[in-house]
């Protein structure tokens, strides 16, 4: 199965953390992209985000079709739980989230050590 890890895109300052939204560049961002993975023939099976604003609009951004909230996606995100996630859906999984969970991830599930900017990603073959 392939795992595609994403960071979300360019966020706004500001508090409430966990509503701050994505600037018009991030938007931007993530909509380019959502056009790069499927210039590389992702067609994602499922679409997995971090509950915070600014994950679920860089998911839905992504033009796959509506993404699914899952809460254990939040800040903190574990490599086991990202993992577990993305093999319960099978096929070709997008999974949105935060640094430093993306790096984290990256690094114990494929060993790799990667800087995730804004709208960053990873391939990896589960």
């Amino acid at each position: 199965m392939r795992l595609v890890i994403v960071r979300h895109a360019e966020a706004a300052p500001g508090e409430p953390d966990e509503l701050r939204p994505l600037t018009p560049n991030g938007r931007d961002q993530a909509r380019g992209l959502g056009e790069r993975l499927r210039a590389d023939g992702i067609d994602p099976g499922a679409v997995l985000t971090s509950p915070l604003l600014r994950a679920r609009q860089t998911a839905t951004a992504l033009g796959f079709g509506e993404p699914e909230v899952d809460d254990r996606l939040a800040p903190g995100a574990a490599p086991d739980t990202v993992r577990e996630l993305a093999l319960a859906r099978g096929g070709v999984v997008i999974v949105v989230g935060h640094q430093p969970d993306c790096g984290i991830a990256v690094k114990e599930l494929a060993g790799v050590d990667v800087s995730f900017p804004p709208a960053g990603r990873f391939d990896l073959e589960l």
